[in-house]
């Protein structure tokens, strides 16, 4: 805990002397390994039965807290930053030890729109920090996105209006909108196809389909109905016409996307009518896959990391398809900055 030292009176007190007293800020135990957390809120009138307690912590005194009129407690300062940044969609928890986070409070997954360099900005002045999720990441029910904190015990009014003004001048300049963005995820019925001969034939077991559907599923869309295909670019063709007709929201089509002479798939979602926005990403793993539109509908030939690897470019490019987002190819080639996952 930072000392206060402008016009705010830190009086220290016996622990014993306490006793009606109210803390000046939340007192923290640590019981290693088992707890870490807050024992005593700011506020909290100090009772004989807590005396104990607070001996166990080490603490024989405590502040009692006098602010100046300039200035602003550490839990006032982080709760009057998350308001300010507070978009539709999102909860506040309560102050605790200088800090508030900043909640999804919607019943379904959603895409993050964070403006870094408002938070740049923010972070910029001192004395004060948020620190937020990156931009596009998935954000589930209840999920935090942003946490705002104060670094000293007090900050002068005057900091936190700065802030205030930064956030206010940015909602001004986009129609009122917060740098916090929350957008949910909308629930698409998708239509998967696996290609390959030795699944086709029933040689080996299909390993995409319950990948593919664990995914999607844990965005809230569903794959409605999964075809197999062997490889052969006619018949596969054939069966991106069939889920065309079917008319799911989304195409999804597994297997074949390498460069080897068996591997089909690429050349057949391109003869199919699709528009391929990229195929191959400047992410790893995930480097193989390929993303493109027909008749308005986004199709994806998947790489085989998405079996195994907990997080790949599906991963990255499925929710902003979700979100709504039209892939472009500026974003194909910004992934590869921070696009290295465990490869």
């Amino acid at each position: 805990m930072n000392i206060p030292n402008n016009g705010t009176v830190l009086k220290e007190v016996p622990i014993q002397e306490a006793i009606g007293l109210r803390l000046a800020h939340d007192l923290t135990q640590i019981i290693p390994g088992q707890f870490k957390g807050r024992l005593f809120k700011k506020g909290h009138i100090v009772t004989e039965s807590d005396i104990p307690k607070l001996l166990d912590i080490g603490k024989e005194h405590i502040y009692i807290m006098e602010l100046d009129e300039s200035e602003l407690h550490e839990d006032d300062a982080a709760l009057r930053m998350a308001l300010a940044l507070q978009g539709d969609g999102m909860k506040l928890t309560e102050p605790h030890e200088g800090k508030v986070a900043v909640k999804s409070d919607l019943s379904v997954p959603a895409l993050a729109e964070i403006d870094a360099s408002l938070v740049h900005a923010i972070n910029g002045l001192g004395d004060i920090a948020l620190a937020t999720i990156k931009t596009h990441a998935v954000v589930m029910p209840d999920g935090q996105l942003a946490a705002t904190r104060v670094i000293p015990l007090v900050v002068p009014i005057s900091k936190i209006v700065s802030m205030e003004n930064l956030v206010s001048n940015y909602r001004l300049l986009h129609e009122g909108r917060s740098p916090l963005r929350l957008r949910p995820l909308r629930s698409l019925r998708i239509g998967l196809l696996t290609t390959g001969g030795e699944v086709f034939s029933g040689r080996i077991e299909d390993k995409f389909g319950p990948a593919v559907r664990r995914i999607v599923e844990s965005l809230g869309s569903e794959v409605i109905e999964q075809r197999y295909a062997p490889d052969d670019r006619h018949t596969i063709v054939k069966e991106i016409d069939y889920l065309l007709s079917q008319q799911y929201d989304m195409i999804l089509v597994t297997g074949g996307m390498s460069v080897d002479p068996d591997d089909r798939t690429p050349a057949a979602i391109k003869e199919a009518g699709a528009q391929i926005v990229s195929y191959g990403t400047p992410m790893l793993p995930g480097s193989m896959l390929l993303i493109g539109y027909i008749q308005g509908v986004p199709i994806m030939g998947l790489p085989g990391c998405v079996m195994h690897d907990p997080y790949t470019s599906f991963n990255v490019l499925l929710p902003r398809v979700l979100a709504g987002d039209v892939i472009k190819r500026e974003d194909i080639v910004q992934m590869g900055y921070g696009g290295l996952n465990g490869c």
